[in-house]
């Protein structure tokens, strides 16, 4: 009996809880001043900060498209655009619009970026796991992916990757291995 009176009490709140509410709805949205709205949030500078501000730019980075070529897609990232800012938004991959329209990423999954640094126009990337370890196809767009992108950031004269501080011996298009890649060696894996 304790157990029903307590579920008819329960039941009974529930229902008295439901039946009302404390915001009045509209028909239809309405308009807040600007002046109305609180915690700086409309202010050109980052608020309790000396005026800093957060600027962006669109940086190119570089998907397989639907025929299986290279081709560039834009990204918008923090103003100056670094290595590792730039590659990040790489391996977040297409967007769902890119995707519907064919676009891939030959990057694994779970690729994940430990360092990048930019030192004399090369970029210098480690890994946790070699990109060997794909099929030679995916390995090129992966590496063709990773120097094109690295070039538009500032790595013009090439890309150089470690897995645990050993430098890695890449594939290139030609079939030959070379630890130092530059974006002209996947010229030829562009849609023209």
């Amino acid at each position: 009996m304790r157990r029903l009176r307590s579920l008819f009490v329960l039941l009974l709140g529930a229902m008295c809880l439901s039946s009302c509410t404390l915001i009045p709805t509209a028909q239809n949205p309405a308009t807040i001043p600007n002046s109305q709205v609180g915690f700086e949030l409309l202010s050109k500078t980052i608020p309790d900060t000396n005026n800093g501000r957060v600027r962006f730019r669109t940086q190119r980075v570089y998907l397989v498209d639907a025929s299986g070529h290279l081709a560039p897609s834009s990204r918008i990232v923090p103003s100056p655009p670094t290595l590792d800012s730039v590659l990040q938004e790489l391996i977040l991959g297409p967007t769902k619009i890119e995707t519907y329209v064919g676009y891939t990423s030959r990057l694994p999954r779970d690729f994940v970026i430990l360092q990048a640094a930019l030192k004399n126009k090369i970029g210098y990337l480690d890994i946790p796991t070699p990109l060997s370890t794909l099929s030679s196809r995916r390995q090129l767009l992966a590496v063709g992916q990773l120097a094109l992108t690295a070039q538009a950031v500032g790595a013009t004269n090439g890309i150089e990757i470690t897995v645990d501080g050993v430098v890695q011996y890449l594939l290139l298009p030609n079939g030959k291995r070379a630890h130092l890649v530059t974006a002209g060696d996947f010229k030829s894996l562009l849609n023209n």
